[in-house]
């Protein structure tokens, strides 16, 4: 089977983080890998915001978890250090489904080079909100921007659990 099967069929959410960063290098060459995805007619829709500062990854976490009803003191993040923010330019119609593209490339990318990762949502009401636009603004991000998502960066702090058997329909064939 090739590399990149093996890594589609293996890769696992993780929700269980080391608190390191993971290197500089793999966190360009996930980075570079969204910047691939494929967007409607080539129009790179999607934005990336790269996080690395613990304060700003903080208060997201802080506002994602007021969005999910939860305390302060609960983290969205499962303790990653590191996350990457997937927004889309709501002028092209097909930005939702180009900024899932780059938020699928983001994670594969991650579990080729050992990194684990997370999809976390929330990231529409957080740069919804006012607060959210002021982050937006304070990094020079203008335009009608909308989160698609969030990946969470690491390294797992446990390993990862076996792949759930496919489901018998989950594939119908028109011959």
């Amino acid at each position: 089977m090739s590399e990149t099967l093996t890594v589609l069929e293996t890769r696992r959410s993780c929700r269980a983080y080391k608190p390191e960063l993971i290197e500089e290098e793999k966190l360009q060459a996930i980075l570079r890998a969204g910047t691939y995805a494929p967007t409607a007619m080539g129009k790179q829709s999607p934005i990336i915001i790269a996080i690395t500062n613990r304060k700003l990854r903080d208060k997201l976490s802080v506002m994602n978890a007021k969005i999910m009803g939860q305390g302060e003191d609960f983290d969205p993040f499962y303790g990653a250090p590191e996350l990457l923010v997937v927004l889309g330019d709501k002028s092209i119609g097909t930005y939702i489904y180009d900024g899932s593209l780059v938020m699928g490339n983001l994670m594969n990318a991650a579990a080729d080079l050992g990194v684990s990762s997370c999809w976390i949502h929330r990231a529409k009401e957080e740069f919804e909100s006012p607060e959210g636009k002021e982050i937006l603004k304070s990094l020079g991000i203008e335009g009608d921007y909308e989160g698609i998502g969030h990946v969470i960066l690491g390294y797992a702090a446990q390993p990862p659990k076996e792949a759930a058997p496919r489901k018998e329909d989950y594939v119908y064939f028109a011959r």
